[in-house]
């Protein structure tokens, strides 16, 4: 893949491992193989297998060419699998940061990559890409509040940041989020550090057409089936093999969905809420009354 100004993009690991995981498990089943059957055929532990399946770490590629090998797999076909298998384990900018950044993060920036749009709701959190370095400083103190950190924080922030320059280089994806206004009521955040996070948000998408801030007002009514229970994330990708995804995000990990009706029930719901949603400049234009009125000292009144 190459980009708007002729640099080779990788595609997701991410999404690659899932495709590798779904051809195992499907020539798997062609054969009539269990998974302890075809563990034994090539003298691996079930765990190996399983972890490949289920697309857990990335793959060894002299473990998938012996894979091949051993369930006869020739030609055009070989050839396909072994360039999704290196697709699959090749390693992005967030690798170099391992652990000090989070699981988490790491698998938003490896899917933000190549997406080619990106739609999220935030209901209890600002969007992770559009966070002015002031305001994530002020979230790591948050975060010490609830116990120790499992990331470095000066490394985490790094990497947020490079997140955020990703999205905006000139051939990023396409980025909407549909912020909830009670976000800027009950984050306690220090004022300053606020103001500095709606500043930042209103200047990036003011000079992005493709960037998109819609507030979701705190007493607007979302007809049309439930509410949503938790923040959820959508990703599309340009080549027709990549399927659409949602993550769902809970307090201690990330849902990942690829089922077809499960991201189409989300991407439904997303578009109610977009729907009830202020205009993106409406939205601009609430944000800066929200930071005026903070930084007037009169609370964040509509």
């Amino acid at each position: 893949m190459t980009d708007a100004i002729g640099r080779t993009v990788m595609p997701s690991p991410y999404v690659r491992r899932r495709r590798l995981a779904a051809e195992i498990r499907k020539l798997r089943e062609s054969r009539g193989l269990t998974t302890d059957g075809l563990a034994q055929l090539m003298y691996y532990s079930r765990t190996k297998i399983s972890r490949l399946e289920n697309a857990q770490g990335r793959p060894d590629l002299a473990e998938i060419m012996n894979m091949l090998n051993i369930l006869e797999i020739t030609g055009s076909e070989y050839d396909r699998l072994l360039k999704l298998a290196h697709e699959a384990a090749q390693k992005g900018w967030w690798d170099r940061y391992g652990v000090s950044m989070g699981a988490r993060q790491r698998l938003y920036a490896d899917l933000e990559y190549s997406a080619n749009s990106v739609r999220d709701y935030n209901q209890t959190a600002m969007p992770a890409v559009l966070q002015a370095p002031q305001f994530i400083s002020a979230l790591v103190e948050l975060d010490e509040c609830q116990g120790r950190l499992n990331y470095v924080p000066e490394r985490m922030a790094e990497a947020r940041m490079r997140r955020q320059r990703e999205l905006l280089r000139p051939d990023g994806p396409s980025y909407e989020t549909v912020l909830d206004e009670c976000v800027l009521h009950r984050l306690v955040v220090p004022p300053q550090a606020m103001i500095a996070q709606l500043h930042h948000m209103i200047r990036v998408v003011s000079e992005q057409d493709r960037i998109a801030i819609r507030v979701l007002l705190h007493d607007t009514g979302i007809p049309g089936g439930f509410l949503p229970q938790s923040s959820f994330y959508l990703y599309t990708f340009a080549e027709p093999g990549d399927s659409p995804m949602a993550v769902v995000d809970t307090v201690t990990t990330d849902l990942v969905l690829t089922q077809r009706g499960e991201v189409e029930r989300y991407t439904a719901m997303y578009d109610r809420l977009r729907e009830a949603a202020l205009s993106r400049e409406d939205s601009l234009a609430f944000l800066e009354r929200v930071a005026n009125r903070r930084a007037n000292g009169t609370g964040s009144g509509t």
